[in-house]
């Protein structure tokens, strides 16, 4: 049976090989990076700070873990990520489907003066001092709502999610609602809403990794430790290198402080990139759908 490849010529086999080793280095680039941090933190902190880690791990250990699973400010921390990604994602994708619905129905005709506006907060905005003056004269300031209420909506997510119906959701599906006796905030609840799960799951994904990192507004708008998300205090725990000497001691013991710092670093990162990892492969198909689908030009 005769072979059906097709011949390649010798340009394209060296562009090939280039595009290859381009692709192979670029992943070896972002891999090794994750690969370095999860060997570091089940390592033992001596091995960490004296560089014998390179990409397994070394005298294998869970003291880090230990160390960050008993510090309360993380577990705070987490559950306030938690409450932050939950519940800032239902406010999100609620207000990103009502305002993206009408934008997309051709009979309502001022979409496109309101889009335009919509358009213009994405290239002008007020500033750093006026966004807290904001914020404080509505009395947000070291409250849970400072960091949802600002971000209850983004205009890129309303675009995608208004092509989504524009592209998806077609008219003689709205007559004939119409025609049932369905009103427009029915047809929303009862059948758009039910038929856009892959537009959803990727303004969720968008949403809640946004609320997950969550660090600058944080640090603007909060005050109280007990209101801290999780990324506050891994900023603590990597930049200001500040960590509960108490948990460490109970630990290790006469180990070393400062090994043990540098090993709290690479857990704490591992644990607060776990939700997002074990979340995503659940709505990857979905993702993957919705992106096509909401890029594309209505």
């Amino acid at each position: 049976m005769k072979s059906t490849r097709i011949h390649e010529s010798k340009g394209d086999q060296l562009f090939n090989i280039a595009n290859y080793t381009m692709l192979c280095l670029f992943t070896l680039t972002v891999l090794y990076p994750l690969i370095y941090v999860i060997s570091a933190s089940f390592s033992s902190s001596a091995a960490v700070i004296s560089g014998k880690v390179w990409l397994w791990p070394v005298d294998i250990s869970f003291q880090g873990y230990e160390a960050v699973f008993k510090h309360k400010q993380i577990w705070v921390g987490f559950a306030n990520s938690m409450y932050y990604a939950i519940v800032g994602t239902i406010f999100n994708v609620i207000m990103t489907l009502i305002a993206a619905y009408p934008l997309s129905r051709k009979d309502f005709y001022i979409r496109n003066a309101v889009m335009a506006l919509f358009v213009f907060t994405m290239m002008f905005g007020g500033g750093l001092i006026p966004n807290y003056l904001l914020i404080k004269s509505l009395g947000m300031i070291d409250s849970r709502w400072a960091l949802i209420v600002p971000g209850i909506m983004s205009v890129m997510s309303v675009i995608i999610a208004r092509t989504y119906f524009q592209t998806t959701i077609p008219d003689e599906l709205l007559e004939a609602a119409h025609l049932d006796g369905c009103s427009d905030y029915k047809f929303l609840v009862k059948i758009v809403a039910p038929l856009s799960g892959p537009i959803i799951a990727v303004l969720s994904l968008f949403y809640a990794v946004g609320h997950w990192n969550t660090y600058f507004a944080a640090l603007l708008y909060l005050k109280s430790p007990d209101l801290y998300p999780l990324q506050i205090i891994l900023r603590d725990v990597l930049v200001k290198n500040t960590f509960d000497e108490e948990v460490i001691t109970d630990v290790v013991g006469a180990a070393q402080r400062e090994g043990m710092r540098e090993l709290l670093k690479y857990s704490l990162i591992v644990v607060s990139t776990i939700p997002v990892l074990v979340v995503y492969p659940f709505i990857q198909r979905h993702f993957v759908k919705g992106m096509m689908i909401g890029s594309l030009k209505g």
